[in-house]
């Protein structure tokens, strides 16, 4: 079995020479599987001593760290999640100055430093504002992975460039460390540090190895020794083991039951009966069933014998249902109940009665462009799902999108997704081979260029150009390109050449949505739909089409009067001549 991530740890916060403590620090060590998505998370904060309510924001930012960090989605990077909680803590604690008595002076109101660390799997990210400081330790290295947002105006007097609550935006210092077993990081306040030395560090952890509590304690005594005024907070993190690399713990309850057997028709599955097989292939047999607790249609989805030598495509199979249980969006399928232990290995998703677009396409070959339109916006609020959580479809295309009897459009199929929170277990598979289909797919996958939200963009953007043409706007090249020099030669097909009915302005949205360089295209999905529906005006003058397109007779006739009047002319100038 592979290992888990395990940590000791220990802390030591007193108010020293002051009558109050205005630091607070927490730690929270989850069980399985919260451990794996989320890891360890310790938070220390400092009030500010001008302000006699900067112990509450210290104690709120911490237990409201520690707490609202493992609320977040397990789909969001740590980062994402960390940014996210603290800027909400940052708008909380400003409000509170606001309405308070001391809104016009931010040195007495809901003010604090804050350092925070977080450990996943074998990556220690750090967040940090203010003066409170993290280092790290290894091998008897010591060294600062924080800087102090102090601006100091002379040897004795200097200010916070930055705390928590100070301001109504908030700048984070965020950066990772790659960590090993047997690493510490340590987390004070300055009270502490700027009263011990390094080799007082290394000596208190050398003398106490097993009690990090007296570790801690005794370094906070040493500083008050030394002079120290402030209040005394210092905590101490050990990673005593790590995950084995790439290992999941999040899916190891699941792959470790046994593939089912192959059900044939009526046959009674899990607590399911199966009606009928709705699709297979190499990855997967798909089966429509009836619940049989709730009498609920439901999609059973087993995956091919193939799959249990080959641990990636197994993990991304699990995937599907997972990612389903976390995006709650109409224009998204959904996982279905999960209400029984399971004795095998395989998901249910929900079952949508009707068809895929791909079909649709053939049996309306040439849809009005208010059906294109309408089904367009209903992927894009779909992608938006994903995109929220960090989550990229990688695959979309008329295949992988449904529409159900009511019209309504389902993304589905979600084995290529990739997300970030789980890309940060699982890191080596950022280099991984191209999951999309090639003629839906950016260029950047073929270019090793970065990967993002703009990638579905242009996957979407080729079905949409594909519904109202059936073409591709590059034909087949997007995919043959391997060098950027190669990208950047693609030429997009106008589709005014052959639809003319088409308004320009649609092509040029569309022009833009799948241009080969991903910086060109639309910032986000929002603005492409809102381009593909209404004019914009920067498009207009640019293909308003000539005369002879829009009017051919009043064309003709307006040629015939300038002749006519030209002609005019020349009889009058030959008349005076003569």
């Amino acid at each position: 079995m592979a290992a888990l991530l395990t940590a000791s740890a220990g802390h030591y916060s007193h108010p020293g020479r002051k009558p109050e403590n205005q630091d607070f620090c927490g730690l929270r060590i989850p069980q399985e599987p919260l451990l794996s998505a989320k890891g360890i998370a310790a938070a220390l904060a400092d009030g500010i001593s001008s302000s006699d309510v900067s112990q509450i924001a210290s104690q709120t930012s911490v237990t409201g760290f520690l707490e609202d960090y493992y609320s977040t989605s397990e789909a969001w990077s740590v980062r994402q999640s960390g940014q996210r909680v603290l800027t909400a803590a940052n708008s909380w604690l400003y409000s509170q100055t606001q309405q308070s008595q001391h809104r016009f002076d931010k040195d007495r109101g809901y003010v604090c430093t804050f350092s925070a660390l977080i450990v996943k799997s074998t990556t220690a990210h750090i967040f940090h504002v203010g003066d409170t400081r993290i280092y790290h330790l290894r091998q008897h290295r010591l060294e600062q992975l924080t800087k102090d947002h102090r601006v100091w105006v002379s040897p004795e007097k200097n200010y916070l460039s930055r705390a928590l609550g100070i301001d109504s935006h908030l700048e984070i210092d965020y950066h990772t460390v790659q960590v090993e077993q047997g690493d510490y990081f340590i987390l004070m306040t300055d009270g502490v540090y700027e009263h011990v030395t390094d080799q007082s560090l290394l000596a208190a952890l050398a003398t106490h190895p097993q009690n990090l509590d007296e570790a801690a304690k005794t370094l906070a005594e040493q500083a008050y020794e030394q002079g120290s005024t402030d209040n005394l907070t210092i905590q101490i993190i050990r990673l005593d083991s790590l995950p084995s690399p790439g290992a999941t713990e999040l899916y190891q309850h699941l792959t470790g039951l046994p593939f089912p057997p192959v059900p044939e028709a009526r046959a009674k599955f899990d607590g399911y009966t199966i009606i009928r097989e709705l699709h297979a292939n190499h990855r997967s047999h798909v089966y429509l069933a009836v619940d049989d607790d709730t009498g609920e249609q439901v999609v059973v989805k087993i995956p091919a014998a193939d799959l249990k030598d080959n641990p990636l495509l197994l993990e991304r199979f699990l995937m599907e249902e997972w990612i389903a249980r976390r995006i709650n969006n109409v224009n998204v399928l959904k996982a279905g109940p999960q209400t029984r232990k399971r004795n095998f290995l395989y998901i249910v998703l929900e079952y949508i009665e009707g068809q895929t677009l791909k079909q649709w396409l053939l049996d309306n070959p040439k849809p009005k462009l208010d059906a294109v339109r309408g089904i367009i916006e209903q992927i894009a609020k779909g992608l938006r799902g994903f995109h929220r959580l960090e989550m990229l479809h990688q695959d979309l295309r008329p295949d992988n999108i449904m529409l159900d009897r009511t019209g309504t459009v389902k993304i589905i199929d979600f084995g290529s997704t990739r997300v970030a929170g789980l890309m940060e277990m699982n890191p080596q598979d950022e280099s991984e081979h191209i999951l999309g289909t090639l003629q839906y797919s950016a260029p950047e996958y073929f270019t090793g260029g970065y990967i993002s939200a703009r990638s579905d963009q242009f996957s979407l953007g080729v079905i949409a150009y594909q519904m109202l043409t059936g073409k591709l706007p590059y034909g087949t090249e997007a995919a043959k390109c391997k060098t950027k020099t190669q990208q950047l030669a693609l030429r997009y097909n106008s589709l005014l050449f052959e639809h003319p009915e088409i308004p320009g302005w649609i092509d040029h949205a569309l022009k833009k949505a799948v241009h080969p360089n991903p910086d060109l295209r639309y910032e986000d999905l929002p603005e492409f739909i809102f381009d593909f529906s209404h004019p914009n005006k920067a498009y207009l003058n640019k293909t308003r089409q000539p005369l002879i397109e829009r009017n051919p007779v009043l064309f003709w006739k307006s040629l015939t009067l300038f002749w006519f009047v030209c002609t005019l002319v020349l009889i009058a100038k030959g008349v005076h001549t003569g």
